[in-house]
């Protein structure tokens, strides 16, 4: 386990506030990361583009930061973390910066390959610093907090993306997160200690690490999972408008709704994680799949379809934080590449299911995406229970 080296010589106020500062530190990510999905509109009507076409935006993302968190983690295995950490965010500054002046789709579309590239080295190394910086006997809480970041993502980043986006225009909202992640940098810069890297950065791990079967169905799990998940969320936001008539604030109601439910996610996740963590992985699967069958059904009333994704959101929360806190343990020698790997199978899902839904969307319906998500979601779920009987560490 990478532990706090300095606990000894900082107050445990200042622990928990570095801690709360990655929290703030995933929030300016995630939020870039999910605030295209209620743009999706804007952004297609600016450049005469269609819902699906500009879904490539979310596709492109996730795989971009697929591909790249392992070689990227290894390619910076021997830097100083918080050197590290410094500079992915000037990269996401400068990106944010194109991506206002972005003035066709194509530079859109860079913009967010630069976003993508912080991003895979982000969240393959977050988990870790977060924990070393972390109070001791915390570790449960400090992940949890940076689950909360990415919870107000949805909550707050999101919904206040998109008024901002439909006041001002949606180049302000990536200009807000811009901003926004300035004042983190700063931060980070004031209050981080430095963190030595304390893995080797060798290729030769990763045999040894994919010869452990039980991380590997994870893995599958967590790809299947994401992939149901986003092939309904990513067109949500047109999914509302035009299958379910509601209106533009009833929109971002719901997109509020979603983040607020990641909270309920976190919080259960901190409670109770430590006794149920694999019944919560069955619960969470299971409410998934149940919420997008019931999609198209319950979408023309905003209070029925409100409830619907308060399930799904805090579902979709305590699967990805009952996963991560199972492959977290796996190696704890090789954290960041577990991480890295982990981060990467998440966005392969995430691009995969943004792909199948742009493809529902074309040449089925967009009513249909919500079935096509519980198609995919049903697979994950017989494998969860096929995992659950394979491995008694699971029982």
């Amino acid at each position: 386990m990478e532990h706090n080296f300095d606990a000894g010589s900082v107050s445990r106020q200042t622990q928990y506030f570095r801690v709360i500062l990655m929290g703030v530190s995933a929030f300016v990510i995630n939020t870039t990361e999910f605030v295209p999905v209620a743009l999706l509109s804007d952004i297609a009507k600016d450049f005469s583009i269609t819902a699906a076409h500009t879904g490539l935006m979310l596709t492109l993302y996730a795989w971009v930061v697929a591909v790249m968190s392992l070689p990227l983690m290894l390619l910076t295995s021997r830097l100083e973390r918080k050197r590290l950490l410094l500079a992915l965010f000037m990269v996401f500054i400068a990106s944010h910066v194109l991506s206002v002046f972005a003035w066709s789709f194509q530079v859109l579309l860079i913009s967010r390959v630069g976003i993508a590239f912080s991003h895979a080295i982000f969240w393959a190394i977050t988990a870790a610093i977060t924990l070393r910086v972390a109070p001791e006997g915390k570790r449960a809480v400090a992940l949890s907090i940076l689950a909360t970041g990415t919870s107000l993502a949805l909550v707050l980043g999101v919904p206040i993306g998109r008024v901002l986006g439909q006041w001002l225009g949606w180049r302000a909202t990536f200009a807000g997160i811009g901003i926004l992640a300035f004042v983190v940098f700063i931060l980070q810069m004031k209050l981080l200690p430095n963190l030595p890297s304390m893995f080797d950065g060798s290729f030769r791990k990763i045999p040894e690490l994919l010869k452990n079967r039980l991380l590997v169905f994870l893995y599958l799990f967590c790809f299947v999972a994401f992939t149901a998940d986003y092939a309904a969320y990513s067109y949500i936001e047109p999914f509302m408008n035009r299958v379910g008539a509601l209106s533009e604030n009833a929109v971002t109601f719901i997109l509020l709704l979603f983040g607020g439910a990641g909270l309920i996610g976190s919080y259960i996740f901190s409670r109770w994680s430590e006794r149920t963590t694999t019944m919560m992985m069955l619960a969470s699967i299971i409410l998934i799949l149940g919420s997008m069958l019931l999609m198209l059904w319950s979408v023309k009333s905003i209070w029925l379809f409100g409830i619907i994704t308060v399930i799904w959101g805090t579902a979709m929360m305590l699967l990805m934080l009952t996963v991560q806190s199972k492959v977290i343990e796996i190696d704890i020698n090789a954290q960041d590449m577990v991480m890295a790997m982990f981060s990467g199978v998440i966005n392969f899902g995430i691009g995969a299911g943004a792909l199948l839904g742009g493809y529902a969307v074309t040449h089925i319906s967009l009513s249909s995406v919500g079935f096509v998500g519980a198609a995919v979601a049903s697979f994950a779920l017989l494998l969860m229970i096929f995992m659950i009987k394979r491995f008694p560490e699971l029982r």
